[in-house]
């Protein structure tokens, strides 16, 4: 089930040259014409376009000839490879989403959403030199490496495979508050209500192989609290009720609830993730968490080392014997590694 969502929203005559575009690119011709439109136009459309077809992994961009009096340009477009290896590399990842989205064939729609953003965060690590194939399926479903566009390109085509509703959003850079470049993520569908999915957020929070939810099922007020405001419309995301902490009873607005939760994880030494909602997760609140959780470990011979990601009011705690170094670090997820700031 794929969602051509971007195709959809677009006038009759940037439908054409979407259509024209993704019939040239399937059948690797070495040029073809297309309807004549601005290069501005011609230049969205691809983009929007590969947003629909993440298996259009091949095609990096595109030159055009355009002869005075016609209305078409011919569009040259600049692959990846040559033709015998991008057919090799589309049997292979063909095999391999195929071998992937198997096990998860029979589960509930969540679970096969948790499924793909568990696969991510376990086997996909963040490509800091940012290389062309990173940007495409290729980098994380056939190297195990990605940055944000590939990763969500990844999680879509899984998504198609598996029947779940799944677009891709992208917002824009802002330089100004240090986020030098576009970011992607995910919105899917589940029983008629939208959630933002964001797996490379997730996935830069993740350590020691503990995997994280805070990106998963967010609502759009929750979303964009560390995100910026999407460059193409997308369906509004007004339900909270999916968020993967609250759903698992992981989301408390009493401290004393927080502990006794916490009992588990301290007596086995296991870190312990939770949501806080009983109001804003304040400095005071925070520290008064700290205390409590502190306290509750000294009781079992252990210590509270918490680090908590702010914007989404999530904590991680792990309770080592040693007393921690600081009282609480931030930790803020971003496009690569997690970046920690004590406090």
């Amino acid at each position: 089930m794929m969602e051509a969502y971007y195709y959809q929203r677009m006038n009759k005559a940037h439908q054409a040259a979407y259509h024209t575009m993704k019939t040239g690119f399937t059948a690797l011709s070495p040029s073809f014409a297309v309807p004549k439109l601005e290069n501005r136009e011609l230049s969205e459309i691809f983009f929007k376009l590969r947003l629909d077809c993440p298996d259009i992994f091949y095609v990096t961009g595109f030159t055009y000839r355009f002869y005075p009096g016609a209305d078409h340009v011919e569009l040259v477009p600049e692959y990846l490879f040559e033709k015998s290896k991008i057919k090799d590399h589309q049997k292979a990842l063909s095999a391999r989403v195929a071998k992937l989205v198997r096990p998860a064939q029979n589960l509930s729609p969540i679970e096969k959403e948790r499924y793909i953003h568990d696969f991510i965060c376990q086997n996909v690590r963040y490509d800091k030199l940012k290389k062309p194939y990173s940007h495409e399926i290729i980098g994380p479903l056939g190297q195990g490496v990605g940055v944000c566009e590939g990763i969500a390109k990844s999680v879509k085509i899984l998504c198609d495979a598996l029947g779940i509703w799944c677009i891709i959003a992208i917002s824009e850079a802002a330089p100004e508050q240090g986020i030098k470049y576009r970011h992607a993520w995910n919105i899917v569908k589940l029983d008629g209500q939208f959630f933002h999915l964001d797996a490379t957020f997730d996935n830069s929070l993740g350590q020691d192989g503990l995997l994280r939810y805070d990106y998963f099922n967010l609502d759009d007020a929750r979303l964009f609290r560390d995100h910026q405001p999407v460059i193409y419309p997308v369906p509004a995301c007004t339900c909270s009720d999916r968020f993967y902490y609250k759903e698992n009873k992981l989301s408390f607005t009493k401290i004393e609830d927080v502990c006794k939760r916490a009992q588990m994880p301290i007596r086995k030494g296991l870190p312990f993730v939770f949501h806080w909602r009983g109001g804003y997760l304040t400095r005071q609140v925070l520290l008064e968490l700290v205390e409590a959780l502190e306290a509750a470990a000294k009781q079992k011979g252990r210590h509270a080392a918490v680090s908590y990601n702010f914007p989404q009011a999530v904590l991680c705690v792990r309770f080592p014997t040693e007393f921690p170094n600081t009282e609480a670090v931030e930790e803020i997820a971003n496009e690569g590694e997690l970046y920690t700031e004590s406090t």
